[in-house]
């Protein structure tokens, strides 16, 4: 299927900001740090500067995405899933198949490396990501309706950008 010139949907794959690493907290549970809430707060910024006025949000259970997802600002329904935590391509694809509204025209989706970055390669081939530090995020126009994103042998999307708020 070839992607559209002018996509109907865009896919925004925002990695948490720099998280802190608190003896005895675990994986799941560390939180931002300082930077780290800086780096959210402009990673918001830049979403609304670059015009991604977000309609639904699906972000990983962890208490750094859900920090990022906060400091943002942005004011779209989430939805929080488990399966997002450390996730796969095809599972960050999965999620985006079921949990996506069908009328979303901006999902964000909130997580972790490697999966991100993946995930818009996987939907773009001929990308290149270089690095994709804390706070970075990725823009795919996706050519598909949410519920088909990944299913079909040609590639779904077009990467239109990589930011990295800094």
């Amino acid at each position: 299927m070839t992607v559209p010139a002018v996509p109907d949907r865009t896919l925004v794959l925002l990695r948490h900001g720099k998280s802190a690493y608190p003896a005895g907290v675990a994986d799941h549970d560390r939180p931002l740090n300082e930077r780290g809430l800086r780096q959210a707060a402009l990673a918001g910024e830049w979403l609304a500067a670059d015009g991604l006025h977000v309609d639904a949000v699906l972000c990983s259970t962890a208490v750094r995405t859900r920090q990022t997802l906060d400091r943002t600002g942005v004011e779209a329904p989430a939805r929080f899933v488990a399966d997002l935590y450390g996730a796969t391509p095809w599972t960050i694809l999965e999620t985006l198949r079921i949990d996506a509204p069908s009328d979303a025209s901006v999902v964000l989706v909130v997580g972790h490396f490697p999966g991100l970055p993946e995930t818009a390669l996987t939907l773009d081939p001929g990308a290149t990501i270089d690095r994709f530090p804390t706070s970075a995020y990725a823009v795919v126009g996706v050519g598909v309706p949410w519920d088909r994103v990944g299913l079909d042998a040609d590639p779904d999307g077009a990467m239109t950008s990589l930011r990295i708020p800094r």
